[in-house]
C-alpha cells in the first residue's frame, strides 16, 4: 500500500501540482446531465476521467454532499472508487474536536470513506487531533492561513511575542509532525504572508486553496515556491477548473484547461 505522503510525492516530483477540487454543484454542472439518474456522481466521473493523468490530488469538499443526507455520504464514497489508487484523495471536512469525538471522525474520514488526507482545524489543541495523527500512512493538512477575509479575526492576531497566531500554528504542526504525516493548508491570495514564511514551513506539504475566483494568483505561488526551491505542494483549483465549460465537451475542456495550468507551472519553475 501506498502511503500517502508517496502518493504526492510522486506527483510533485513529476510537476503536477494541481489539486482538483470537487465542489460540485447541482446548479453549476452542465444542464444535460442533470437529465441523468445521478447528476452530480457522473459529473465527477466525467472530471476525473479528463482529469486524473494531469492531477496531483483530488479534494472532496463535504458540504457539497452532506446536504443530500445519506444519498451524498453515498456519492463520495463512489466518486472514491473512480480515482486511481496512485492519485491523493483529500476529504476536505475541516474536522478537530476532543476525545471520542475526534477518534470518531478519524474512523470516519481513514477507516470507512478510506481517503488519503484530510484537512483539520487545530485551534482546541494537539488533543483534537491527535487520533488522526495516529495514522501514520495518511497525511492531516491542518488550518494555517485561510484564504477567506476573516482570516483576519483569528489567524493574523498579533501575539505577545510579535509574532503571528497563524505562524504558531505552523510551529505547533512542525512539532506534531512526528509521523511525517502532517501538512498545512495556507491560501493562495496571501502571497505576502506565503514569502515571508515559506521558510518556516519545515518541510511540510503545503495545500493552497484560493486560486481563481477567490482571487489567488497561480504565477504567484509557483514563483514564490520555485524561488525557495521547494516543491512540496499543491494548488487547488475547484470553480475555475470545473466550471471552465457547460457543454456537451466539457470534459475535453477541462483537460485543456488542467493541462494550461500545468503549462504554467513548468514554465514558471
Amino acid at each position: 500500500m501506498i502511503s500517502a505522503a508517496s502518493k504526492l510525492t510522486n506527483k510533485t516530483n513529476n510537476g503536477l501540482h494541481i489539486c482538483v477540487g470537487l465542489d460540485s454543484d447541482l446548479k453549476k454542472i452542465p444542464a444535460h446531465l442533470l437529465s441523468d439518474k445521478n447528476p452530480l456522481l457522473e459529473f465527477n466521473k466525467i472530471v476525473i476521467e479528463n482529469s486524473y493523468k494531469d492531477a496531483s490530488a483530488y479534494k472532496i469538499n463535504f458540504a457539497f454532499y452532506e446536504k443530500f443526507g445519506s444519498q451524498g455520504f453515498d456519492i463520495i464514497s463512489q466518486t472514491l472508487e473512480l480515482i486511481p489508487d496512485d492519485v491523493l484523495t483529500i476529504g476536505d471536512a475541516k474536522r478537530g474536536d476532543i476525545g471520542n469525538t475526534s477518534q470518531m471522525y478519524a474512523e470516519s474520514i481513514f477507516d470507512h470513506f478510506n481517503f488519503d488526507a484530510v484537512t483539520l482545524h487545530p485551534y482546541m489543541g494537539h488533543d483534537s487531533l491527535s487520533p488522526f495523527l495516529e495514522y501514520k500512512d495518511k497525511l492531516n493538512f491542518i488550518l494555517a492561513l485561510t484564504s477567506n477575509s476573516g482570516s483576519a479575526d483569528f489567524e493574523k492576531l498579533r501575539l505577545e511575542g510579535g509574532t503571528f497566531l497563524y505562524q504558531n500554528v505552523i510551529q505547533k504542526v512542525s512539532e506534531w509532525n512526528q509521523h511525517k504525516n502532517c501538512g498545512i493548508v495556507f491560501g493562495a491570495t496571501n502571497s505576502e504572508e506565503l514569502k515571508m514564511n515559506i521558510s518556516s514551513f519545515d518541510g511540510l506539504p503545503v495545500l493552497l486553496p484560493g486560486v481563481g475566483v477567490q482571487g489567488g494568483s497561480l504565477d504567484d505561488v509557483v514563483r514564490i515556491f520555485s524561488e525557495a526551491k521547494n516543491q512540496n505542494y499543491i494548488v487547488n483549483i475547484s470553480r475555475s477548473l470545473i466550471y471552465s465549460d457547460s457543454t456537451k465537451n466539457f470534459g475535453e475542456v477541462l483537460n485543456k484547461t488542467l493541462k494550461s495550468y500545468n503549462h504554467s507551472v513548468q514554465s514558471l519553475k
